[in-house]
């Protein structure tokens, strides 16, 4: 069965794999001359690739976002600047044999169903290289191209930006903070990206001003007793905790949580909306910066004017040189016809994110369209995994009137839990997704199983983080080095900052019981102070 694969990057290089690993033939089209994707910095913007600044690091740590059979090295940082995550990419290329399946410098042009798609679920796929078209028959396509091409930028939506005579753009077109030496920088949005610019900007601007409508939580990549956020806060029992409590007591518990840093309200942050669940800003310098003065929180844009802003609820105009609009990016597929997958406030209807509800054939898959409140990496993944079975038979999709009433009625729900705005709609609970996919192909770990067989392990995938490597302790594609990656994972976590260890020290890693203890004396916390607060 030959599979094309559109793209290289994080999604594009695990689909490659997962397909070898089924005994597919993939073929891996990347227009570029590399691998990596969103990961592979350039000084200059490529048009039909994500561009990325210098400064970017992970926001996720290197334990919860590796490959779930392939752990990073234990010396690398716990969160990785962009051309370590890249070294990492290649490496998992390198491990696999992945590059000698992937064509360089090839565009994909288009991709059309047969006219005997019915009943072969075949694909015309039009590529080009060097201005030279070629025309290929695949038996399945994995989309793989992303959305972080394709900036939005709604000046529509901001009155008098026609009359504003100084500069503005899209944070895709961000670099180097030079550009703002000595200037009033307002910028749009407040997104990581955009709070990492502004970050950036302050140190050498006159003032920085972020406008935010809706308001933001903010963690810190460092978390409860210095272990990295997301391992602390993706762990099964606190995703048991979050999603079976009644919805007051479990935004109570996510309003506790959050507000253990800095109070938001004091700083501006507040969500307008508390109760709905916002994608996190990961940043650790924010509340100090506001502190400190540099940075200055406002609402929404009322208007511009030639050069000032004027805030809502806010009579004074601001003077300012630059805008700097962080205001994410379209989901968009050039190749494909709109019948194929139809896009609505950047929303696909795909069922479980990934397949089109409606082929009569469940030949074609998009992975990565999706914001998981975690790693990014293992999801993708996941999705590969699953998509391949799909493909070969092992896994079959429900009927077409079943998925569209799921896709239906989860739009809706995310509506009511995150919101509709920009891209809320692609946002899920990351474990909770895994599971799901994973119990498809028969590779979601049993705690209960292994409570009876391995009750160390299974206490430790109970209350310690999800790392992807649960996901290959069985089933299809079981990774033999699992248990250990498990059992080892606060170990690569805590070696590269144990750089001095003084004499009669204590373990590196938090014992079981420590993390046990913690987890269910918050639990005890938060449901007191869901009930008891004003």
């Amino acid at each position: 069965m030959r599979v094309a694969v559109v793209g290289a990057g994080v999604s594009g290089l695990t689909a490659t794999k997962c397909c070898l690993e089924e005994g597919l033939e993939p073929t891996c089209f990347e227009q570029s001359r590399d691998i990596g994707g969103l990961w592979r910095y350039t000084e200059h913007i490529e048009a039909g690739r994500p561009s990325l600044y210098p400064s970017v690091i992970s926001n996720t740590s290197k334990e919860m976002s590796a490959f779930s059979d392939f752990p990073y090295p234990e010396d690398l940082p716990v969160f990785l600047p962009h051309a370590q995550l890249l070294d990492y990419l290649r490496s998992y290329a390198e491990r696999f044999g992945l590059r000698e399946h992937i064509k360089f410098g090839t565009t994909v042009v288009s991709i059309q169903k047969r006219p005997d798609f019915a009943t072969t679920g075949q694909w015309d796929v039009v590529t080009e290289v060097d201005g030279k078209q070629t025309s290929h028959v695949f038996d399945a396509v994995m989309v793989c191209s992303g959305n972080f091409s394709e900036p939005f930028l709604p000046l529509h939506c901001f009155p008098g930006i026609e009359r504003f005579r100084g500069q503005y753009f899209h944070s895709r077109q961000y670099k180097h903070p030079d550009v703002f030496q000595g200037k009033r920088v307002l910028v749009v949005g407040m997104g990581n990206s955009g709070v990492d610019i502004a970050v950036e900007a302050s140190r050498v601007a006159a003032k920085v001003t972020i406008c935010t409508s809706r308001g933001a939580w903010v963690l810190s990549r460092v978390f409860d007793h210095g272990y990295p956020w997301d391992m602390v806060f993706n762990t099964r029992l606190m995703s048991l905790i979050r999603n079976s409590l009644p919805g007051p007591l479990s935004q109570g518990l996510i309003n506790y949580r959050v507000n253990q840093w800095f109070n938001h309200e004091n700083y501006g942050l507040q969500p307008e909306k508390s109760c709905l669940v916002r994608e996190p800003v990961l940043n650790d310098d924010l509340p100090s910066y506001i502190l400190t003065g540099r940075i200055t929180i406002k609402p929404g844009v009322k208007e511009f004017k030639d050069s000032s802003v004027v805030f809502r609820n806010c009579p004074e105009e601001e003077p300012i040189d630059i805008i700097v609009f962080c205001t994410g990016y379209n989901v968009s597929f050039p190749f494909l016809e709109e019948a194929v997958i139809k896009v609505e406030n950047k929303h696909a209807s795909l069922y479980k994110y990934v397949f089109p509800t409606h082929l009569q054939r469940p030949t074609l898959a998009v992975l990565g369209l999706i914001k998981p409140l975690g790693a990014i990496m293992p999801v993708t993944e996941m999705q590969a995994r699953w998509v391949t079975r799909v493909f070969k038979g092992l896994c079959r999709l429900p009927p077409q009137s079943v998925m569209e009433k799921e896709v239906n009625e989860k739009k809706k729900n995310q509506v009511r839990r995150f919101g509709l705005s920009f891209d809320e709609v692609l946002k899920t609970d990351c474990l909770v997704y895994m599971d799901k996919l994973a119990s498809f192909i028969g590779a979601k770990p049993s705690v209960l199983g292994l409570l009876c067989r391995d009750p160390w392990l299974a206490l430790t995938i109970f209350f310690g983080p999800c790392t992807p490597y649960q996901y290959r302790l069985g089933g299809p594609g079981r990774w033999e080095g699992a248990r250990q990656a498990i059992l080892t994972q606060w170990d690569r976590t805590l070696k590269p900052t144990r750089t001095r260890v003084p004499a009669g020290s204590s373990s590196p890693c938090p014992s079981l019981l420590t993390v046990v203890g913690f987890l269910l004396l918050l639990a005890a916390v938060v449901f007191c102070c869901a009930f008891f607060q004003p």
